[in-house]
């Protein structure tokens, strides 16, 4: 067999003899070879379990051959033609072979083009990632190891797990923390995201939803498929944000107004120092952080209102904006948690690491041509970067956290009830 003979024409039986004989000179041959033997014995097996023996007769067989023909299956290397027996049953319809049927159902060529995109390798050096230059196993036109093959198995696979990861069940998740934030693709194109962490600390990808802006309507759409996929509202729960007025605004309209919604203050403390000098950066870092640490959440913002009060002469607008949402930057305090869990809890950190996968998976596109386009990438990014979930630092604190949404929200019921029936009255 010369460097450049195909596979195309290597009857069944020659298979196994040309692998051994090819050995030597090449071992991703050979394991090719040997791979491809020994499936067209398993077809065979099939054949001779529905058929019996050539020329045999008798009640026990379900289907006569057919004589043979050849068809491809994917591996991660490329499409590789291989002969097959035919079989008819006795109503005249064809009948399948088990292991043919359960080799072209692996789709490994897809899962491998898959792969290789999450990890930054561009469609046009797809077949070399495949294939190593310097070895002898050809790669024929129709291999699937194109740049439009490549991307047509990502579009395939990605708009797949999308839709199976979109409609999935939520209502099994004890999700006692949501985490949202938005990502822009480009000018006219924002997605956003919810993750969660559960009871015990795993932390789950919710969903995405695409639109223009971070807007309002966006979010409220989100958060409704969450909630259509068997996320109770009635449960309490922990929400981090990154301060966007159309987030709380949302989350409010759809689990209450008394819900505990966390900003983050690590994008706070960067909005402020941002807007001012850096002559003043270490001052005001330092009393920022003072506030967060401080056990006492009365005393904390009693902090930060009077650093409010020492910029508002000169930093008029940076006072306001400290004061700004100043209740929801201390929702972890007030809710009496441990430091530990505080600091796991009172920034956006977990989901922007996800984000940051996003980024890093999508950097090779250069134009989105739709925001389905957007949406499965950034799906497939976001199921990659739960391969590498960690469990929440401070899990064994989680309990607490539970304990103290459950007493929040039934202090807010008495209240809620008195205003609902005032509403009534009037």
């Amino acid at each position: 067999m010369t460097k450049h003979t195909t596979f195309n024409a290597i009857p069944t039986h020659a298979i196994k003899a040309e692998a051994l004989t090819s050995m030597s000179a090449s071992f991703e041959r050979f394991c090719l070879a040997a791979g491809m033997e020994a499936l067209a014995g398993m077809m065979e097996q099939d054949a001779l379990a529905a058929c019996g023996e050539r020329h045999e007769r008798g009640r026990r067989r379900k289907a006569h051959r057919w004589g043979k023909t050849k068809g491809k299956i994917g591996f991660h290397g490329g499409k590789v033609e291989l002969e097959r027996p035919r079989l008819r049953g006795f109503d005249g319809k064809e009948q399948a072979l088990p292991s043919w049927e359960a080799a072209q159902s692996e789709d490994w060529l897809g899962r491998w083009a898959m792969n290789q995109m999450l990890i930054n390798v561009s469609t046009r050096k797809f077949q070399r990632s495949m294939r190593l230059p310097e070895g002898d196993v050809p790669a024929p036109k129709g291999s699937g190891l194109s740049k439009s093959a490549a991307s047509r198995h990502f579009v395939a696979l990605s708009a797949a797990r999308l839709k199976e990861w979109m409609a999935s069940d939520l209502s099994g998740l004890d999700l006692l923390v949501i985490q949202i934030d938005g990502i822009h693709m480009d000018e006219d194109m924002t997605l956003v995201a919810a993750l969660g962490v559960d009871a015990i600390g795993d932390k789950h990808p919710l969903g995405l939803a695409e639109g223009a802006t971070e807007n309002a309507a966006t979010v409220q759409a989100l958060i409704d498929n969450l909630v259509e996929r068997g996320l109770d509202p009635a449960v309490p729960r922990l929400f981090i944000i990154d301060g966007s007025k159309a987030l709380s605004k949302a989350i409010r309209a759809t689990f209450g107004r008394d819900v505990a919604i966390q900003r983050c203050q690590i994008h706070k403390a960067r909005n402020i120092l941002d807007r001012l000098p850096k002559s003043m950066h270490a001052q005001v870092r330092r009393v920022l952080r003072q506030a967060w640490e401080m056990d006492d959440a009365d005393k904390a913002e009693q902090l930060l209102r009077n650093l409010a009060r020492r910029l508002e002469k000169d930093w008029e607008g940076v006072s306001a904006s400290i004061l700004e949402g100043l209740d929801e930057m201390l929702t972890v305090t007030r809710l009496g948690l441990p430091a530990d869990l505080r600091r796991s809890l009172a920034c956006t950190n977990i989901i922007e690491n996800v984000m940051g996968t996003v980024r890093r998976v999508c950097r090779n596109v250069k134009y989105w041509r739709s925001a389905s386009m957007a949406l499965r990438w950034a799906g497939a990014a976001m199921q990659e970067a739960a391969k590498g979930f960690r469990r929440l630092k401070a899990h064994k604190q989680l309990p607490l956290l539970k304990a103290a949404l459950a007493a929040r929200k039934a202090k807010a019921a008495p209240s809620n009830e008195h205003l609902a029936q005032t509403a009534k009255a009037a």
